[in-house]
């Protein structure tokens, strides 16, 4: 990356970047760079790490706490994957470092003899993202921070502006709670309003064997489950959730929805 002026600001440009995309009730403030340590998983309950694409060495990882992981566990719309929510954190940070993250994975940071030291391939950065307490962090090896290269824009912000920010903001750093210290108590839904949910239009099924699939060709005519003028299922990563109308929105198609089904119904 060119014009880099300190691995440390570079750190925490990319945690700024994770930042504004991480699910939080309150906005995230990225506390000073620090030097990595294996131990720092045991203050997060939840993390995920990504591969970087684009020429730029190494991974990305975002440790989450108890609040997001809870959340994320009791949603209405059944179980959602850490590695799910925390997926356009890690691309926020992977374009500061002129990159792109591949589908990110959750971490087993409970698993005997875990170290994200190994996840990482060796030294890193840590800099912790400060709501109320400590509220999650970004991990980024001292190889990617040396190999980055200049940001990627994302909808015609110059992702440069974050690293140019972050070297400008003269305010006074703000207070870091240790690792591990008290935070508010859980908010549930709160947290969970920025994660991205795939939402899909059902109109009907049908089986077939394996012969009839294969005897498929254009103009072919499948028969769905379903009456013509039946409304049509929307389903919230695989669970239903509502019903409604198809209608046809500048030359798209759209969803009227006509009922919404409560959590017993929604199966």
């Amino acid at each position: 990356m060119t014009d880099v002026l300190d691995p440390a600001l570079l750190a925490e440009a990319v945690a700024v970047a994770a930042a504004g995309a991480l699910p939080a009730v309150t906005p995230l403030t990225p506390g000073p760079a620090q030097p990595g340590s294996p131990h720092v998983t045991a203050a997060f309950a939840g993390g995920a790490i990504a591969e970087l694409d684009g020429g730029v060495p190494g991974a990305v990882v975002v440790l989450v706490g108890t609040e997001l992981v809870e959340a994320l566990a009791s949603s209405p719309m059944g179980a959602l994957d850490v590695a799910a929510a925390v997926q356009p954190a890690l691309d926020a940070a992977a374009r500061q470092l002129g990159a792109h993250a591949r589908g990110a994975r959750t971490l087993d940071l409970d698993a005997e003899g875990y170290d994200v030291t190994t996840e990482l391939g060796g030294p890193f950065s840590t800099v912790p993202l400060i709501g109320a307490g400590i509220a999650a962090a970004v991990l980024v090896p001292e190889a990617t921070l040396a190999g980055a290269r200049e940001p990627i824009s994302e909808d015609s912000e110059p992702a440069a502006s974050v690293l140019a920010d972050a070297v400008a903001d003269s305010a006074p750093e703000p207070f870091v709670p240790a690792f591990g210290a008290a935070v508010a108590p859980p908010r549930g839904l709160e947290l969970l309003q920025g994660v991205d949910m795939e939402v899909t239009v059902e109109l009907g099924r049908t089986r077939m064997t394996v012969r009839d699939l294969l005897a498929l060709t254009p103009g072919a005519v499948l028969e769905l489950d379903r009456a013509a003028g039946s409304p049509a299922d929307l389903l919230v990563n695989g669970r239903l959730v509502a019903r409604g109308e198809v209608v046809v929105v500048d030359e798209d198609f759209g969803l009227r929805v006509t009922e919404i089904l409560d959590a017993n119904a929604a199966v």
